[in-house]
């Protein structure tokens, strides 16, 4: 009788402890999927988020400056979904001698606008100090190569976004590699933000330099969307 009782009182903890080590487990692995990882320099988090960017199919991306100066030529904005093809389908508004918003279409190498009161027609970007917005999304020479060019990497604010963590990841990027995107660049550093998730894929970008050679230097904010609808990007003539 005495074993018994012994036996029993020394069973019966376990399915506490097994019930309180489950939960552990599942608590650990709730809070790694949304909170970036501790052990991960940032030259290893942006090259991650290079992966996941050229791995995606449709990328939604806005890409915008509120301080481009008004005697320049330039981007003011693009907005659309593109691959890595590399395509785009969507929406442009570039400054020139007045601001002109158009739809655009960019595929096999060909830029494509249509202009308020005309057809479709192909442009050369260069022309409007513009870069081809497909080309932004290219493997080679787009937004992501600059992610791994970055040089000075920090680790900056971190703010939960819902159930995501972000995080800021700063540095700076030489001209030469920036030119590679936008050919009108000049010479000169850039200051760069990318907010990453937790999953190290981007979230988004803050890219201040000469972007225009001879001119201020003028910020560009991208808000990428790795998972975006699928669309069919063809050319419209």
């Amino acid at each position: 009788m005495a074993w018994q009782a012994v036996a029993v009182r020394t069973a019966m903890p376990h399915r506490p402890v097994l019930l309180a080590a489950a939960a552990l487990i599942a608590l650990t692995g709730c809070k790694g999927s949304d909170s970036p990882s501790n052990d991960q320099t940032p030259d290893e988090r942006l090259a991650e988020a290079k992966q996941s960017f050229d791995a995606a199919e449709f990328i939604e991306f806005t890409l915008a400056s509120a301080d481009l100066p008004s005697d320049l030529e330039g981007l003011l904005s693009a907005e659309g979904t593109g691959t890595h093809a590399p395509a785009f389908d969507g929406e442009v508004k570039v400054q020139t001698d007045f601001d002109v918003t158009a739809p655009l279409i960019a595929v096999d190498g060909d830029v494509y606008v249509k202009l308020p009161f005309s057809s479709w027609s192909t442009i050369d970007p260069a022309g409007y100090g513009a870069p081809d917005p497909a080309q932004l999304l290219a493997d080679d020479g787009g937004i992501s190569s600059l992610f791994t060019a970055t040089e000075s990497l920090e680790t900056g604010d971190e703010r939960r976004d819902g159930e995501n963590v972000l995080t800021d990841i700063e540095g700076t990027i030489p001209s030469e590699s920036v030119k590679r995107v936008f050919p009108s660049t000049g010479a000169g550093d850039f200051d760069v933000t990318y907010t990453l998730t937790g999953a190290n894929d981007i979230d988004g970008v803050e890219i201040t330099g000469p972007f225009y050679d001879g001119s201020d230097d003028v910020t560009y904010t991208i808000d990428l969307n790795l998972d975006g609808d699928p669309v069919e990007i063809e050319a419209p003539i």
